[in-house]
Formats: structure tokens, C-alpha cells, sequence
């Protein structure tokens, strides 16, 4: 985890409670003032929804944890909430326990135990969780609002959405929850979050929704609803209940200087929720098209120097080999505008109109390419689990050989010794940036010294003079120059702005 003032973290709370809770007495509240405004008695609805939310306790092997920080960094909570509870102990004392210290489950080396938070959606046992809570799970144990432990089976998981479905068995139909629309929700109106928070069983918590549509960079569909009910570690895979008891979301992350709840809560909506539960219901996974490419944001300075117009839409920085959009024709350098006449304002629209089409379904695309509207037809194909992408450590070129250019880097050409230092294959070509000078327009863009100029507004070149060539005519229009650029194995356009160079 990141030591920075504010972290973003997953709610699982690995290593259950078992230390008693501190009890602070309040005062009791003075008696209401005449027209002071009343607080809403929401017991009717909590009694009404908490039979269906369950406690979700999970062992899984120590590396399975140790592996993600958001884990480490539970772990590192619960053992300083356990240190404090053992001092507190030994200073007071408590009955029941010889020295006055609290009795702690030894920890094991081979196993981690993680607590978190589900909801059942069906009589029969179904239990949505997130993915981050059962997902990599040796054992699950459900404990139910009654009291009683069922062992759970997982059903199938989708780790980029974070959400898991289990099952478990009962001799008698079990209480549920049913999903609300999550696109009909408002800034503003109350919600009710019910969950198991640091390993304490149910507990209840209001607010309102604080917020739509949140990313907050934690994967391709991020779509949250924020709000300021407080959430905890532990309230992992709960539910955020609207004030007619349906689902509006599951609760997932927080933000939080601390570990603890300050009122930035995220949960993830229904209306992507329930139709990823379906699928692994019925599938055990998530099928979700693919096209094929590798896509950037249009920002304002590739807009003008493609004369788009607006930075609405995705830009194709690279088509990957043997895929549908290779064979629809589209090409790096286009900018995706519509699907099927859904426009696209961003490249998360994209990555989620594109995901949620079924594989093997023709979609219409509008691009832009040259500076002209036109139409391509893909067949989606099926997204897979991706596997690691190993990158290869590229030294620098031989400065000595570059030539120097506007804008603020030096190029050289591609030769054997740069083609082998840079792990390049032969069909790799254009020219080389030796150096970027520090402060320059290509140093606020991003280049680096390694980098393979490719293409310079719409022309492809080869070689350090054909790039300054080129670089020099479009410097005449006066607009940002487009560049294409190859770093690891994948491609990305910059705009250069000329008066800045």
C-alpha cells in the first residue's frame, strides 16, 4: 500500500477479530427542543433487510494474502488493534482471562483468515461478496443473521469487477435481498449500508449517496456510487440499501487517511453488478467481448492536431495482432466515436460498450480517421483472463549518433546495436529519442530517451531524417504536431504544441 496521507483500500479485513471491543459509555442525550428537526426511524427497514446480509469468513494460504497489499495492509490494522486491546488488558484487566490479557488466536504461517460481508439473493443460498473477500478463498464459512454457520462452495468470481458469487445449502429457504436500478439513483437521497465491520457481526450505518460515476483507477469498469455512510474494513461485499430495502450497490473501498471510515465510501452499482452475478450464475464467469485494441484519451491537443474538433471519443494507439479489429480494418491513429450509434464520451465507454457485447456480435463503429467520418463493422470476439506482461528493461541508445531536432529531442537511427539494446524485432521501425532535453515539449509529454518515433501527423517514417522532414512541414501549420510513439511493446500518440517548441 502506498504511504501517502490518503489511501484507497479494499474493505476485506484479513485476520479475524477476537479480541473484545473497548465500550466508551456516551452521556445520555438531552431531551429534543422544540422544533428541532427529527431524526428518521429507520428500525422498520434495517429489521427488514439485515436477515438477508451475512458474515463472510474466509482461510486461504498465507501467500494468496501476502500478494496484495490492500491484505498487508489489513493485517498491519488488525495487529495494532490487537497490540492496543492486549495493553488495555494488561492495564485493566479482564475477567475471565488468567494476567488479564486477551486471549489471541496464534497466528500460522501456512494460513491467513480474512472477515468480510455478503448478501443472499436467492431463497436457495445464492451470495454475492466481492471478489477481494472470497475470490482466492481455500475455505468459506457463511454465518447468518440467526446465528447458524454454513460452509459455502465458490460459485465463480470476476476480479475486475471485484465480485464473487457463493452458494450455500439450507434445509429451509433463506431471507433475501433483491437489486434495485443503480442508474435511477440520486445525489443526495438516503441510503443504508449493512455490513461486518472489523469482524463486529451486523451492523448499520446511514447517509446519503455523494456522489455518481466515481473512478477511482482500481480497474476498466469503474463506475461507483460514493457515499459518506460509514464503511469499514469488513464491510466488504455488503449491501447499500436504498429506503425501500432494495440493492443499489456493494460496497467495496474507501478512502481514508487512517484505515478507518471518514465518509468517502464506494460501492459498486447494481446496474453493473447484476448482470456480471447472472453471468456467473449461470457460467461461473463473465464472458466479455474483445476488439483488439490498445486505446488513449483524445486530449485537446490531439484533437487539434487531427482536427477533430472535440476530445470526446477514443483514440487507437495500437491494434493488436490477429484480432477483430484487424480484421474490421480499423487502424492505429483512428478515434472510435460511436458503437452501434452510442456515442462515446470516454475511453471507459469504450472498454465497457465493447465488454458488455456478446462474443461473436457484429458491432458498428464510427471512427475518425484523416480527418473524415467513416464506418467499420467488427465481429467481437471473446475476452480471456489476461496473463502477465512481462517488459523488457530497454537501455539507451548512443547519444553520439543522434541528430538533433526541434522540439526538445534528439534522434538517432535504429541501428543493430540500438535494435538489440532495445529487444526491437525487424519489424519495428522509425527513429530512435537518444535524449529529451528536461523542461522541453517533449519532456512534458512523456518521451523518454529509448523511445521510437514512428509517425509524424499522418505519415509514417523510418529514420531520423525523414522525421525531421516531416516535423518541419507540420510545424508550418501551426497546430500540435501529432506524434506516434513505441515504448515496450506498446504504442501511444503525443501532440506537440509548435509554440511551445
Amino acid at each position: 500500500m502506498t504511504k501517502t496521507k490518503t489511501i484507497l483500500t479494499a474493505l476485506a479485513l484479513t485476520t479475524a477479530l477476537t479480541a473484545p471491543v473497548l465500550v466508551v459509555p456516551m452521556l445520555t442525550a438531552p431531551p429534543a427542543i422544540a422544533g428541532q428537526a427529527v431524526v428518521q426511524d429507520l428500525s422498520d427497514l434495517a429489521a427488514k433487510v439485515t436477515p438477508a446480509v451475512v458474515n463472510v469468513a474466509v482461510t486461504m494460504k498465507a501467500g494468496a494474502a501476502d500478494d496484495d497489499e490492500t491484505q498487508m495492509a489489513d493485517r498491519s490494522q488488525q495487529q495494532q488493534m490487537e497490540e492496543f486491546m492486549q495493553r488495555f488488558a494488561e492495564r485493566f484487566g479482564q475477567q475471565g482471562q488468567p494476567g488479564g490479557k486477551p486471549q489471541m488466536k496464534p497466528r500460522t504461517a501456512q494460513k491467513a483468515q480474512a472477515v468480510g460481508t455478503g448478501f443472499i439473493i436467492d431463497a436457495n443460498g445464492w451470495i454475492v461478496t466481492n471478489f477481494h473477500v472470497a475470490g482466492k478463498a481455500d475455505s468459506i464459512t457463511v454465518t447468518l443473521a440467526d446465528g447458524r454457520k454454513l460452509p459455502a462452495k465458490m460459485v465463480g468470481g470476476d476480479e475486475k469487477t471485484d465480485l464473487a458469487l457463493i452458494k450455500v445449502e439450507s434445509d429451509k429457504p433463506l431471507p433475501y435481498v433483491t437489486f434495485a436500478d443503480a442508474s435511477k439513483v440520486r445525489v443526495g437521497q438516503p441510503v443504508m449500508a449493512v455490513g461486518n465491520p472489523f469482524g463486529l457481526g451486523g451492523t448499520v450505518t446511514t447517509g446519503i449517496v455523494s456522489a455518481r460515476g466515481r473512478d477511482i483507477h482500481s480497474g476498466p469498469f469503474d463506475d461507483y456510487i460514493q457515499t459518506d455512510a460509514a464503511i469499514n474494513r469488513g464491510n466488504s461485499g455488503g449491501p447499500l440499501f436504498d429506503m425501500d430495502g432494495h440493492v443499489i450497490g456493494i460496497n467495496t473501498a474507501i478512502f481514508s487517511p487512517s484505515g478507518g471510515s471518514v465518509g468517502l465510501g464506494f460501492a459498486i452499482p447494481s446496474s453493473l453488478a447484476e448482470p456480471v452475478v447472472a453471468q456467473l450464475k449461470t457460467n461461473g464467469r463473465v464472458e466479455r467481448g474483445l476488439l483488439g485494441v490498445q486505446i488513449q484519451p483524445v486530449t485537446e491537443e490531439l484533437a487539434q492536431s487531427m482536427s477533430l474538433g472535440s476530445e470526446k471519443g477514443a483514440l487507437v494507439a495500437q491494434v493488436q495482432p490477429d484480432s477483430p479489429a484487424l480484421a474490421a480494418g480499423i487502424k492505429s491513429g483512428d478515434v472510435i466515436k460511436s458503437v452501434d450509434g452510442k456515442n462515446i464520451e470516454t475511453i471507459r465507454d469504450l472498454t465497457r460498450m465493447i465488454s458488455a457485447v456478446k462474443p461473436g456480435t457484429s458491432v458498428k463503429l464510427d471512427v475518425w480517421r484523416d480527418g473524415k467520418d467513416m464506418s467499420v463493422t467488427a465481429k467481437v470476439g471473446d475476452q480471456k483472463e489476461e496473463g502477465a506482461v512481462v517488459k523488457a528493461k530497454a537501455d539507451q541508445p548512443d547519444a553520439k549518433k543522434a541528430e538533433p531536432m526541434s522540439y526538445g529531442v534528439s534522434l538517432a537511427p535504429i541501428s543493430p546495436e540500438a535494435r538489440q539494446e532495445l529487444k526491437l524485432d525487424n519489424s519495428i521501425k522509425g527513429a530512435v529519442v537518444a535524449a529529451v532535453e528536461p523542461g522541453s515539449p517533449a519532456d512534458d509529454q512523456g518521451l523518454k530517451a529509448g523511445d521510437v518515433l514512428q509517425q509524424v501527423g499522418k505519415d509514417m517514417v523510418d529514420n531520423p531524417k525523414m522525421a525531421a522532414e516531416k516535423l518541419k512541414e507540420a510545424k508550418k501549420t501551426g497546430k500540435p504536431v501529432l506524434m506516434k510513439i513505441y515504448r515496450e511493446g506498446m504504442t501511444r500518440f503525443v501532440a506537440i504544441s509548435p509554440r511551445a517548441a
